[in-house]
């Protein structure tokens, strides 16, 4: 589907488009490589040496969650829903990136660590941290080889050079990405990430400002659309519960906002990595409240395109043609080759922060957990950096790899929502409970994550349980539900933790000084 969508808006590319489209591979591997002097051991692979500064990572989250699939869906669903798919941005990214960087993000980078699998192990016990890991860990090598088939898609459709095809873009795109990663690890794919959002903030804003031109303008637009029949609800933030859209109010507040989005936002390895690297507590959580602030505007620059599409291209039976046949449209030359570059830029950083994230569990939580197993010590800080570049090596290849079998597969996006929600809900409940309640214990965490993944396979082969075609939403609440429960109820039954063992873990304790600050120093030494 991506290749046809963007076949539509390449043709007609100008040389000064394809310049720009150069330039910036160029300047991005420059950028990439030249971090790699300053690492020196796996604490700078992987956690940029905790040297990172508030603003990078504000924006290398903003960026490293939207990629070009984001551009081209939730443009489509402006078209055929209306604002409603936004509350992905605002109520599903916003409020949670404020809790995470207030409630979570100073756990993790008190905690001294360089995973999310890592802290739960220092919570519960290494068998919940090589479950979580092994989860996130197969889960990002998916989707490394999704990201760089969409983005090969892409610039085969873009560039159209005769005799090169997908699977050549593949391999060029697997080693630019893992060039500048292997070399400069966390710091490298931040700081292209920085020059990744500033491209992909200017050429959405000119897509964005030449469709409401083109349109009449903002209140013009929403009143020819307001006036087009079934189109009423269009500009409803908040749908009703038994619309027949995926985007019913009960499922975005309380799946998607209270569960989803949190969930991911102080969950998900990739997003939270970079707060790992901050050079101060409050550069971490400034820059989980940075980004939160960055994404107000990204509604604006992936679904105004879409909501003009309503007027200018009425009859489209995909909604998701709607974004490159407007970049066909109405960019001129120039600016077409810098929309390109933008959406390159969405899915590079998609591709360089998946490979680090999946390098750093599977180094850090997988190997490092079973060596500690095996000898009673960690892995020196030499051979944990030599093994981390060598998995980055090897990741990228598997996924250049597997990528090509993805040809034809329409439905990466709900994939992708899909997987998530499957192990999204009951992750997300033993990480709140284990940071909130002191009394929650390794075996209900074990007991909540095994048996929560179950209950959403359960939920997943049940018809007609939820009003939703696709009920990815309801299935994360009701397994964080489900899975708080079981790990509140085993807990009750088991021995509590010792005191030494969640000191400065819980809520609370990680607040004060003294003896607990000591704690963590020895913990991060």
């Amino acid at each position: 589907m991506e290749d046809q969508l963007i076949q539509s808006a390449g043709s007609g590319l100008h040389a000064i488009d394809i310049a720009i489209i150069g330039i910036y591979v160029v300047g991005t591997l420059a950028l990439g490589t030249y971090f790699g002097k300053y690492v020196k051991s796996a604490g700078d692979f992987f956690v940029a040496g905790k040297a990172l500064p508030f603003w990078a990572i504000g924006m290398s989250v903003v960026v490293s969650d939207i990629g070009a699939t984001d551009f081209m869906t939730l443009s489509g669903a402006g078209y055929k829903y209306g604002i409603a798919a936004a509350n992905f941005d605002w109520i599903g990214s916003m409020p949670a990136m404020a809790f995470a960087a207030f409630i979570f993000i100073p756990y993790f980078w008190r905690a001294g660590v360089f995973t999310i699998p890592e802290f739960l192990g220092k919570r519960y016990n290494a068998a919940v941290q090589l479950i979580h890991a092994s989860i996130w860990g197969v889960f990002l090598l998916v989707m490394l080889a999704v990201m760089l088939w969409l983005t090969a898609s892409m610039l085969d459709g873009v560039l159209q050079i005769e005799g090169i095809g997908k699977n050549h873009y593949v391999w060029g795109i697997a080693v630019v990405a893992g060039i500048y990663t292997v070399s400069g690890g966390l710091a490298a794919v931040v700081m292209t990430d920085v020059v990744q959002l500033v491209v992909m903030f200017v050429g959405g804003a000119a897509l964005s400002i030449l469709c409401l031109a083109e349109v009449g303008g903002w209140t013009k637009m929403t009143e020819t659309i307001l006036a087009m029949p079934g189109h009423e609800n269009h500009f409803t933030l908040l749908l009703p519960h038994d619309s027949e859209t995926p985007y019913p109010w009960t499922g975005i507040v309380f799946g998607l906002g209270i569960v989803m989005a949190t969930g991911y936002m102080a969950g998900n390895q990739a997003v939270v990595q970079r707060t790992l690297g901050a050079r101060t507590e409050w550069d971490a959580k400034g820059g989980m409240l940075f980004a939160g602030f960055l994404k107000v505007f990204i509604p604006a620059l992936v679904m105004v395109p879409g909501l003009a599409a309503v007027i200018i291209l009425p009859d489209l039976q995909n909604g998701d043609d709607a974004a490159p046949l407007m970049i066909a449209k109405v960019l001129p030359p120039g600016l077409k080759g810098l929309m390109f570059a933008a959406l390159f830029a969405a899915l590079m950083s998609s591709v360089d922060s998946t490979l680090n994230s999946a390098t750093t569990i599977w180094t850090s939580d997988i190997y490092g957990r079973c060596f500690q197993f095996i000898n009673k010590k960690r892995p020196s800080e030499r051979s944990l950096l030599i093994l981390g570049r060598t998995c980055t090596v090897v990741f990228i290849l598997i996924g250049a790899y597997f990528a090509r079998f993805l040809a034809g597969k329409e439905s990466m996006y709900t994939f992708v929502q899909t997987a998530l929600a499957m192990f999204q809900g009951p992750v997300f409940a033993i990480l709140l409970l284990g940071i909130m309640w002191k009394r929650a214990t390794q075996w209900g965490a074990l007991a909540g994550l095994l048996l929560g993944v179950c209950f959403t396979t359960i939920l997943y082969n049940s018809e007609g349980v939820f009003p939703s075609q696709d009920p990815f939403l309801f299935v994360a609440w009701w397994s964080f539900v489900f899975s708080s429960v079981v790990t509140a109820i085993v807990s009750l039954l088991t021995p509590a933790e010792p005191e030494e063992k969640i000191r400065g873990l819980v809520f609370g304790q990680v607040m004060q000084d003294g003896d607990v600050q000591r704690v963590l120093q020895e913990r991060v030494e």
